[in-house]
């Protein structure tokens, strides 16, 4: 029972902070003022075709050009 009590003791301290280390991390590198063009693509690649179809037989690594 002590080893259950000792891991229990860890993942209420540690992990505690190193989960939110994660998070923080996480949310730092969205907002990073560099990653600005790789999230504006992202945001309209929706509308990447918009005007016409897709070609037939381009394949999907040409589609995400």
């Amino acid at each position: 029972m002590e080893q259950f009590e000792t891991m229990q003791q860890f993942a209420l301290s540690w992990a505690l902070v190193f989960l939110t280390a994660v998070f923080v991390a996480a949310v730092v590198w969205a907002f990073w003022p560099g990653n600005r063009k790789a999230q504006d693509e992202a945001a309209k690649s929706i509308f990447r075709n918009e005007d016409r179809p897709a070609r037939d037989g381009s394949t999907f690594k040409e589609a995400w050009k």
